[in-house]
């Protein structure tokens, strides 16, 4: 027989000999899979998922709306402009009222698009798109599934009744549903040859594509110096349009890709951990058979087929339950954000994720059986002993020799035997406090969320209401009982006069903006006099901006404002593209600047009393929306994925700790038959493995919470600097949970190992 049939004949022996012990291995490599497959999931999923989305709609480089206008005129500024290829026109209705499947919404819009049928920024996922007849509607991809709508459904529009869907679209330019309000889209020759031609049809958004998107800072210079005659000019680019679909899940999708790649190097780990533990339980199966002539090399490829064997089931289980587990709120959470599922995408680097199941084991055991086949034979067949010497000295299977009595007991006898193995003890021992810094992260995160998503002063905000009133009418507000402060908060966009692509979400308040916003200081100072402004983290990356320098705004009517930045603070809104500056700097160039009267509780105040006053002041009174704001349906989805890595990484735990157990007492078999046939029972066993457990678990618990509040949690707030600053080191709270979650896991491995060796029988045990 050859001898790689050989080493396959050996490999498949071993396998029927050890059936519960591949059982167990197996295991842990399909939790280590699942893992990898999560990972895969989330971190592929949502960082190409804008890249996708951009790619199927054909998104323009830039959009721009404005105020409604006629068509010619508005095609004639674009003509005038130099590297369009080509551009679309449509008008773009908000507060529409729809009704499908028993729901209603009266906030909807309406994409009512000049020529449907076009490659218009948007793509058609199923049905078809419009045409020019008909009462057709193209429903987007989010609104569809949470309403239930499938194709040829009556859809009503209020003002022109019902309509039929035709197709379901996602346009990336904006959020879906329910993160954002319902949008659908209509045909505007459909609906002129269903109610008659208009004769000076209006428009007040354009889709602009260039030849050369290299020159879109110059394109946009020209348009809004040709852009007279147009008011409430916004430009939005591709990577504005990134910023706005980022802010709608914060800066939480970037951490969660980051927590993904955790998980990755704690299933890599744990697989190599695993694959180490299965060759030393056979060091003196190795060293018999080197003794009688087995090469080094045979052995090696023994080892790596059995695992092999034992991997190629178990990865494709893994892979295949954490996919199923997290590919349906993934996909939800990209529905929520217009971007299509990566579907047939996923399967590349999924099997790279079976590929590296499959691997890690087998090199794995080849590795050390290797250096284990090189060591002498003699220590080999006795490397399961623990040596000890002086007072105490232990007999074969580390059991007392003269002593009745075992120095502190039997949990401190488990103790020593599993710290009889450093390195063992040391990887095991790092792999749990990986899994445990993992878990941290992941309720520091978790606690976060919650915060964002409920406290809006989380990040600054200390008004609680904003009243639709003129700035005059602040004075009458703060007379109202319960109103602490009230001043107009005045809000625009602009853009960085350098490069008209960077957006600027312009704020600004008379008098001390810190009364109704104080966002943290990350350097310099509050604002002072009338020519200074504090920008967000996000802005001051994206411009290169620190203390001293200057911020150029470029408004929305031409003119541009220069101010000198005082300070940089921590922002969420806008993913921190913000600028403070005071209100007579942004009233001089625009005095008709949009504003509302936001409006400072005083502790303890009667919400409804406020709210009811504001009404009777003809105040349409809005709550301040939480950093998270319209993200709630989507931190739920989060949640959920949080939830499902948290309990892999729990299983990741669990399986260590019964591996570390497991193999404690495969090395010391003579030593619990002798303590079983002196009387001891499953009882003495807990403790001996409690013992054991409680060599690992403690140091690997300090470890954890070193390890998330001292690198982990650090490092991931730095991918929030860009946004805001974020602390995620883990508190008390999630501490304890964490040391109780350890102390549970610890439990079930001490006892089922406990229960699985107390059915051996103790002369089988005596004769190894």
């Amino acid at each position: 027989m050859s001898a790689p049939r050989s080493a396959l004949a050996l490999a498949l022996e071993g396998l029927r000999a050890r059936r519960r012990r591949a059982v167990l291995s197996g295991l842990g490599i399909a939790v280590a899979a699942a893992t990898l497959s999560v990972s895969v999931v989330i971190g592929y999923g949502l960082g190409t998922g804008f890249h996708r989305a951009t790619a199927a709609a054909g998104l323009p480089d830039v959009i721009v709306r404005f105020d409604p206008q006629a068509a010619p005129r508005v095609a004639a500024r674009i003509a005038a402009l130099p590297d369009v290829a080509r551009y679309a026109l449509r008008l773009e209705v908000t507060n529409v009222g729809i009704g499908a499947r028993g729901h209603q919404r009266g906030d909807a819009v309406a994409e009512v698009l000049d020529a449907p049928g076009t490659h218009q920024g948007y793509a058609v996922l199923s049905g078809h798109d419009l045409g020019d007849r008909g009462s057709d509607v193209l429903v987007e991809q989010g609104l569809a599934s949470a309403w239930g709508l499938a194709l040829g459904d009556p859809f009503y529009v209020d003002g022109l009744g019902p309509q039929r869907v035709v197709g379901f679209a996602e346009g990336p330019d904006d959020v879906g549903y329910p993160l954002g309000k319902p949008r659908f889209y209509l045909s505007r020759p459909a609906i002129d040859a269903q109610l008659g031609a208009q004769a000076d049809p209006r428009v007040d958004l354009a889709e602009i594509w260039l030849r050369n998107p290299a020159y879109l800072s110059e394109v946009l210079v020209q348009a809004r110096a040709t852009s007279f005659g147009l008011h409430d000019i916004r430009f939005a680019t591709r990577s504005g349009l990134r910023i706005l679909i980022d802010q709608a899940a914060g800066i939480v999708i970037d951490l969660l890709v980051a927590l993904s790649l955790i998980a990755l190097m704690t299933a890599g780990v744990m697989l190599a951990v695993s694959a180490r533990a299965e060759v030393q339980r056979r060091l003196g199966a190795i060293g018999v058979r080197r003794a009688v002539g087995a090469t080094r090399a045979y052995l090696t490829v023994a080892h790596a087929l059995e695992a092999t064997l034992v991997a190629l089931p178990a990865a494709s289980l893994g892979v295949l339950l954490g996919g199923l587990a997290t590919v349906a709120p993934a996909g939800r959470l990209e529905t929520m954000l217009n971007e299509p599922a990566p579907r047939w995408a996923l399967a590349g680097p999924l099997l790279l994720a079976w590929l590296a199941a499959v691997l890690i084991p087998s090199a794995g055991a080849a590795w050390p059986a290797w250096r284990a086949a090189g060591r002498p034979v003699a220590r080999l067949l006795r490397g399961a002993d623990v040596a000890s010497s002086g007072a105490g000295a232990t007999t074969r299977g580390g059991v007392p020799g003269s002593s009745p009595r075992l120095r502190g007991g039997l949990v401190a006898l488990g103790a020593r035997m599993v710290a009889a193995r450093r390195a063992r003890l040391a990887v095991t021992i790092a792999t749990l406090g990986l899994s445990a810094a993992f878990v941290l992260l992941l309720l520091a995160l978790a606690s976060e969320l919650s915060s964002l998503e409920t406290d809006p002063g989380a990040l600054g905000k200390r008004y609680a209401l904003t009243a639709a009133l003129p700035p005059s009418a602040a004075a009458r507000v703060r007379r109202i009982p319960g109103v602490l402060a009230a001043a107009p908060r005045y809000e625009v966009q602009g853009a960085d006069s350098f490069d008209l692509g960077e957006t600027i979400d312009v704020i600004a308040y008379p008098g001390d903006h810190t009364t109704f916003e104080a966002p943290a200081l990350v350097s310099g100072r509050r604002l002072r006099g009338g020519r200074e402004a504090e920008v967000g983290a996000g802005l001051a990356t994206a411009l290169g901006l620190t203390e001293g320098s200057t911020l150029a705004l470029a408004l929305a009517d031409g003119s541009e404002l220069r101010l000198r930045v005082a300070g940089v603070v921590s922002s969420l809104d806008d993913d921190g593209r913000v600028a403070y500056i005071p209100a007579s700097a942004l009233l001089g160039p625009e005095p008709a600047a949009p504003s509302a009267i936001a409006v400072v509780l005083a502790p303890g105040a009667d919400v409804s009393t406020v709210l009811a006053a504001l009404t009777r002041l003809g105040a349409a009174p809005t709550p301040v929306s939480t950093a998270v704001g319209r993200g709630v349906p989507l931190v739920d989805v989060l949640r959920t994925i949080l939830r499902a890595i948290a309990i892999v990484d729990g299983l990741v735990c669990l399986y260590a700790l019964v591996q570390a157990c497991a193999l404690t007492v495969q090395e010391r078999r003579p030593a619990v038959a002798v303590m079983r046939a002196g009387g001891g029972g499953v009882g003495a066993i807990v403790r001996l493995l409690a013992g054991a457990a409680l060599a690992i678990v403690t140091p690997a618990a300090v470890i954890g919470v070193l390890l998330e509040r001292g690198v982990l949690g650090p490092a991931l707030s730095h991918l929030a600097e860009s946004y805001a600053t974020l602390p995620l080191g883990a508190g008390p709270a999630e501490i304890l949970a964490v040391l109780a979650g350890l102390a549970l896991v610890a439990a079930v491995a001490v006892v089922s190992v406990a229960l699985d060796a107390a059915r051996e029988p103790v002369i089988r045990g005596l004769a190894t």
